[in-house]
């Protein structure tokens, strides 16, 4: 009986898996999946700790897409390196973009981590760590995002060409999820809280072609749109070659698909189109503008830009400031191009100087503002529906339709004045309007 009574009273501590993300909305779902793995096998799963405990398993989900994220998941790396040789960490895994890019290279010169993995390897990962991949689980997560709102991965990998992206080395060829599957994550979502699906992948409009024999995107738009619970769903990264025009259609006929699009441009000279092998030209790029604009006078557009690729001109880039001008986009980001290796641009002289590339981007960011604050004071006096994703010190920070979290405006509310949960939809009137921020009062 004694013998029994040690063997029961022996218990073993499972460690704590502490999961870094790095990089894109993709990789944050990644982790959410791979989190709630961990959890089903019954282990103790965090997201980015405060509190590093010398028995964590630390799993880095990598970035490699461009010089800069390459840079921050290599010091993430060393970081937890030299934590575990201090004994302040148990074992550090590698995971994710980087991973899949590098592995031998990043085996040879950082030789204390315990495993890399690539961006198909969940099963080999858990196994890592003593868990099973339990396939019961598909489309369930553990959200890092507030609750109220959710990345919806619903495709991977990409078959575009694009001369300068990285993306097809990493990720593989586009394989779209099938609607059935993500109805049924979408659902589990929606029960637990989730009100927004923020829709991605590396490219959307080229969904359901490999499963389908067709551009699907419409038809899962409208099926997730009757899943109980989802009140907003929005569309991100979305191609502008093969763009299939019967997604405005949906986005018009269901109050609860926002008139939002994400559609990264990149450039709009035929030069410049041309060498980056986007399968568009500049006069196609115009007409799908105004004809998405025509179909959905309410929408709101958003896009991406690269300056300083290379043979970019200074009449290329006074092109491109021209057309951004003109076309007035209610959102835009735009970035200094990267000269990645294994690229089709590669083979290209990188001949544009940093500091021109960075010039040109603070020119274009510079008339984006304005415009921005143009839109924005159109805007005051009118009332929006608001979702409230965060309370900092006395006031509620939300969104419009017309805007995702953290790339567009948010709407400031005075939270001494007005009451509302995270997660509320609020009808606001907006009192006043700065470039990239709106301020107002909740009326109902």
């Amino acid at each position: 009986m004694k013998t029994k009574k040690a063997q029961i009273g022996t218990t073993v501590q499972k460690p704590r898996v502490n999961v870094v993300t790095l990089g894109c909305s993709k990789n944050i779902h990644d982790s959410e999946v791979l989190m709630g793995q961990l959890k089903g096998n019954q282990l103790d799963v965090v997201h980015e700790a405060t509190n590093i405990q010398a028995s964590d398993i630390v799993v880095i989900n990598t970035c490699g897409f461009i010089d800069n994220a390459k840079q921050e998941s290599i010091d993430t790396i060393l970081q937890f390196s030299e934590l575990k040789e201090q004994g302040k960490v148990n074992k550090v895994i590698v995971t994710g973009c980087l991973s899949e890019r590098y592995k031998p290279e990043l085996e040879s010169e950082i030789p204390n981590v315990d495993a890399f993995f690539g961006t198909n390897d969940l099963p080999d990962l858990l196994s890592s760590i003593g868990a099973d991949y339990r396939h019961e689980l598909l489309g369930e997560r553990l959200l890092t995002t507030p609750s109220h709102f959710s990345y919806f991965k619903i495709a991977e990998g990409c078959n575009r060409p694009c001369s300068f992206c990285a993306i097809p080395l990493m990720r593989g060829k586009h394989v779209s999820k099938s609607i059935d599957d993500l109805v049924k994550e979408a659902k589990f979502l929606a029960s637990n809280g989730t009100k927004e699906l923020i829709l991605i992948a590396q490219d959307l409009t080229y969904y359901g072609l490999d499963i389908y024999g067709k551009r699907n995107l419409s038809d899962l738009m409208r099926h997730l749109s009757d899943v109980d619970g989802i009140e907003w769903i929005r569309l991100q990264y979305a191609y502008p070659s093969g763009f299939p025009m019967d997604i405005l259609d949906a986005m018009n006929e269901r109050s609860n698909i926002c008139n939002y699009l994400d559609m990264p441009l990149q450039h709009i000279s035929d030069n410049m189109l041309t060498s980056m092998r986007r399968g568009t030209s500049k006069q196609k790029q115009i007409d799908l503008v105004n004809k998405i604009r025509d179909k959905v006078p309410d929408i709101a557009l958003r896009t991406t830009l690269i300056c300083g690729y290379p043979g970019e001109t200074e009449q290329d880039f006074q092109e491109m400031l021209e057309w951004v001008e003109d076309t007035r986009f209610d959102r835009l980001g735009c970035f200094t191009y990267s000269h990645e290796e294994k690229t089709h641009a590669h083979n290209l002289e990188d001949n544009v100087p940093e500091e021109v590339k960075q010039e040109r981007v603070d020119q274009i960011m510079e008339v984006q503002q304005g415009i921005s604050y143009d839109i924005n004071q159109t805007k005051v006096g009118k009332e929006f529906k608001v979702l409230v994703d965060r309370v900092d010190g006395d006031y509620f920070i939300g969104r419009t339709e017309y805007d995702s979290p953290e790339v567009d405006n948010e709407v400031v509310l005075d939270a001494k004045s007005n009451y509302a949960r995270i997660g509320d939809f609020v009808q606001v009137k907006v009192d006043r309007a700065e470039d990239f921020d709106l301020y107002g009062s909740i009326v109902k």
